[in-house]
């Protein structure tokens, strides 16, 4: 097996996308784009330098739990065998780096997550949908509750620089996004 195993740290650029395959296997889809940053000297600061996309594969139970977790811009850890793919299509070569995931994480150096266990049986492919709901539900109340503690004072959850764990940092600000040539 000579493999190229990879782990990129980026944001996900486009929202993950879920079917079945052809063989009843679930499998997901999405964009991770990994922006090199570097100190600029002249300015004394960090500034973005370039950015290479990643279409990043995820199969059966892996599949289901990224749809229901995962959203653009959010910032991930993704481990996997690297592919580089070239093809031609309408007269156009294009090549593209493909990543089939074995794992995929938040990367907890820019913000939390919250951990749920699923059940070890096969997820039906409603249950993605279902789930992204409930995340939904999720984000929306640990945002109304960061609001409630900025307005009525710099509690655990206020934003501003090093005030809480969901403040701003460095690394937070957004990476470009763009897309390749798609499924196909």
């Amino acid at each position: 097996m000579n493999e190229t195993l990879v782990t990129v740290v980026g944001n996900v650029a486009t929202q993950p996308d879920f079917r079945e395959a052809a063989n009843g296997a679930a499998v997901s889809r999405f964009r991770l784009a990994a922006t090199v940053r570097r100190w600029d000297r002249g300015r004394e600061e960090w500034a973005d330098a370039y950015t290479s996309f990643y279409s990043v594969w995820a199969w059966r139970t892996l599949a289901s739990n990224v749809v229901a977790s995962v959203s653009i811009g959010e910032p991930l850890v993704v481990q996997g065998k690297l592919r580089i793919i070239t093809q031609e299509r309408d007269g156009r070569r294009w090549t593209s780096a493909d990543i089939d995931a074995v794992a995929i994480g938040h990367d907890l150096a820019r913000g939390t997550s919250a951990f749920r266990r699923v059940s070890q049986a096969r997820p039906s492919a409603v249950e993605p949908v279902r789930m992204a709901g409930v995340m939904a539900k999720a984000v929306a109340d640990v945002e109304a509750a960061r609001m409630s503690a900025a307005v009525g004072g710099a509690g655990p959850l206020s934003g501003g620089v090093g005030k809480g764990p969901l403040s701003g940092g460095v690394g937070d600000e957004p990476s470009g996004v763009g897309n390749g040539p798609g499924w196909a």
